[in-house]
This record gives C-alpha cells, structure tokens and sequence, in this order.
C-alpha cells in the first residue's frame, strides 16, 4: 500500500489544525487506498499550538509534531516537514482551513507518468484583496524570474511525487524558496482547479513585512537578473547624464550663453543619480549578505522538541 504525507506549517492556529487534521484523517480512510502520516510543523507560533499538536499525536501514531526553536517562515517549516517524509506522495496545506483537505485526490490522482507535480487552483480565492494582490506579484515574480509558465498558478496546497521532495532537500542554505525549488526540479507540472474557503477563524500571518520578505527571497535566491537589471539601469543612467550635459554645454555656448546654470536642476539630477546608486548598491548588497549568510552556514530551522519523532536534527 502506498503512503501518503501530509506537511502542515502551523502558526496561529491552535483552533484550526485539529479540524483540518480530522478531515485529513477522515479523508484518506474512507478512500482507503493509502496509508498516510501527518506532520505538523509549529514555527515557534505565540499561540498553544503545539500543545494542540503533542493531543493529536498522542491519540493517533500517524501524528507527528515538529516545534520550531523560532520563527523561521512558512518555507522554512515546509522544508522542515519534508525532511521527515517518508511517504510516496508528499502533500502540502495549510493550517487554517481554506485549502479543502477533502479535495486531496483531485491532486493525488493526477499525478501520472506525465505529472509530477500538481499545484490547487481556486474557483474563487477567499483571501482579502491584501493577500490576492500579494499573491499576484509574487506569480509575476515567479514567472519572470524562475520561468514559471504563464498560466500555471502555484499555491501552498500541492502534491508531488517522493523524488521531488528528495531534490528539494538537496537544497542546504537558509531563505528556501519553496516554489523555486519546487520548478527546478521538475516542468512535469499542472493545475488542478478546487474550491477555496474561508478562514475558520483569525486572520493571515502574512503581514506587509513578511510579504516584502517573501518578495525579497524570491528575487535573490534562484536568479541573477535583478543584477543584470542594475547593470542596465546604470548605463541608461549613465547615458541620460551624458546626453543632459552635452545639451547643458551646448545651451551655454551656442543657444542661451546668458543662462545661469541652473542650481534646482543640477540637484534634481544629483538626487535621481544618487537614489539610484542607493538603490542598485542595497540590491547588491543583499546578494552579497546571502552569500555571507550561507558561508556562515545558518540554519533553514532548528529543532526545539519533536513528538512522534525519535530521531532528532537541525536543518
């Protein structure tokens, strides 16, 4: 009999994961063709949300719970989880409820020999035009920078085949990336359309902050092109001054040889320069801060305590 795993990050959701577990449970038993295991990873949650975890696992032996040593990010916790699959089938959803744990097998079963990888798509998303909006520009994001085909959507409720999770796991460096990772490995990939939900309860936990983050990591992790960016920004730039003081040289020699130079101009100029330089040196420095990061071999995520686990290890 094949296994299914079942990867959850957890955060803010101590009145959430047990309702979503139980349709998961549920689930895979009435379908009765898989054994499963579910692995609840907690990212250092404020809540008592591995209190909620250590109950489930002690009632079901399929139940495994991972605490986090601190907040390492939703990617971070995915990256956890797989690194305790064991299954054939690798599945990934949320702890809040909204991704519907009952449609599972519309994912499952299309994983063929022509499919690897198989992402949800929703009829109608569920979240506030906040998140949609953060979610759009984290698909163009995805599309221009790791080759994401344009029609395929990627969402946190994915299944994929054993093989996919074992290259991910090749990946040693803090800032995973999942979605990256994910389209690296394989363009065996599709959509497959399911409903979405409301929120049981609460609200997300993607602030501005770590929407920016998530944008951030996306840009440097898996592809130069901001840096070829910079280069073709500086020489446009470069240009646009070269060309502005040749006009300056000719307005005062030939055209205009009265005009005082003119002060707000020369410092709206300086200004935009300057901005630029900023900015091009903080993108590159960013890259460089990974790369220093990496050296110093920080961890994706340490492991506090586990609870149906017997080997414990950090990332």
């Amino acid at each position: 009999m094949k296994k299914l795993s079942f990867v959850i990050p957890c955060y803010g959701s101590e009145h959430t994961v047990g309702t979503v577990v139980s349709e998961i449970v549920s689930t895979v038993e009435a379908d009765g063709r898989y054994d499963y295991e579910i692995i609840l990873v907690n990212d250092s949650s404020p809540d008592k949300v591995f209190d909620v975890i250590t109950k489930l696992a002690a009632k079901n032996p399929k139940i495994k719970g991972i605490d986090l040593a601190r907040n390492f990010g939703q990617h971070s916790a995915l990256m956890t989880g797989f690194s305790f699959v064991t299954g054939d089938i690798a599945v990934a959803l949320d702890d809040d409820g909204q991704t519907p744990a009952n449609e599972m097998f519309s994912l499952i079963d299309a994983l063929d020999e022509s499919c690897d990888l198989v992402f949800a798509k929703y009829k109608e998303k569920m979240h506030s035009g906040f998140r949609n909006f953060g979610s759009k520009v984290n698909d163009k994001m995805a599309q221009w920078l790791i080759g994401k085909p344009k029609k395929l959507k990627i969402m946190s409720y994915f299944a994929c085949k054993r093989y996919v999770v074992d290259e991910v796991l090749r990946y040693p460096n803090p800032f995973p990336y999942i979605s990256g990772l994910l389209l690296r490995v394989t363009n065996k990939v599709k959509n497959v359309e399911v409903h979405h939900r409301e929120r049981i309860e609460g609200k997300s936990g993607y602030t501005l902050g770590k929407l920016l983050l998530l944008w951030v990591n996306g840009f440097t992790a898996f592809s130069i092109k901001p840096l070829r960016i910079s280069t073709f920004v500086g020489v446009i730039t470069a240009v646009i001054g070269f060309i502005y003081g040749i006009y300056v040289i000719i307005n005062k020699f030939f055209i205009h040889p009265n005009a005082p130079l003119g002060y707000s101009s020369t410092m709206a100029v300086m200004l935009f320069i300057g901005g630029m330089i900023m900015l091009l040196l903080g993108m590159i420095g960013e890259y460089v801060g990974r790369i220093y990061i990496s050296i110093n071999r920080s961890p994706q995520y340490v492991i506090r305590r586990t609870v149906g686990i017997e080997d414990k290890h950090n990332g």
